[in-house]
């Protein structure tokens, strides 16, 4: 692979995009435009920073949108997905049998990187979390019911990934 076609290391969240997006990508983080961008679009952090207003925001979302699917046991922030995982949220849902009863849980934790972030992107994580209760594939279906839920689901995921990247690279947007 040629030098000019090899994707820096620096853009991996970006790394599923054309070269011509992390060219342009890596051209605002060159003149360090990144993180003004990311501030003029998105001027203020979200408030929801501890374990119980993360979980009244996600049942709000959940009973607006997936009112009749499987309870929610656990919704908290973690610290850990993001080193442990490389993953900024998880679903896990876990069955176990006692007696004679087939006992169910759902968990949603979120990185604790969004604690401190727009509440937009607190909500695609959000969003993408929840549609796991339905969805356990990242198919056709899964995406369309991201975007039922949040219209701007996929705008607001490669902006999450440029926010990310600024994160990394340089420093926090507020």
């Amino acid at each position: 692979m040629s030098k000019s076609l090899k994707q820096p290391e620096s853009l991996k969240y970006l790394s599923a995009y054309s070269h011509q997006v992390q060219t342009q990508i890596q051209t605002l983080l060159d003149q360090d435009k990144l993180g003004e961008f990311l501030f003029k679009k998105y001027p203020h952090q979200h408030n929801i920073n501890n374990d119980k207003l993360l979980r009244d925001y996600v049942m709000d979302i959940k009973n607006r949108y997936l009112r009749k699917s499987s309870p929610l046991s656990k919704i908290i922030y973690d610290k850990k997905i993001h080193v442990v995982n490389n993953a900024l949220g998880l679903h896990t849902f876990v069955s176990r049998v006692q007696g004679s009863k087939l006992k169910s849980k759902n968990e949603i934790r979120v990185s604790d990187v969004f604690k401190v972030a727009p509440e937009p992107f607190l909500e695609m994580i959000v969003v993408h979390e929840l549609s796991h209760i339905r969805e356990k594939n990242h198919d056709k279906a899964f995406y369309q019911l991201c975007e039922h839920m949040l219209p701007d689901y996929h705008q607001l995921e490669f902006e999450m990934r440029l926010y990310l990247t600024q994160l990394e690279l340089k420093d926090g947007i507020y």
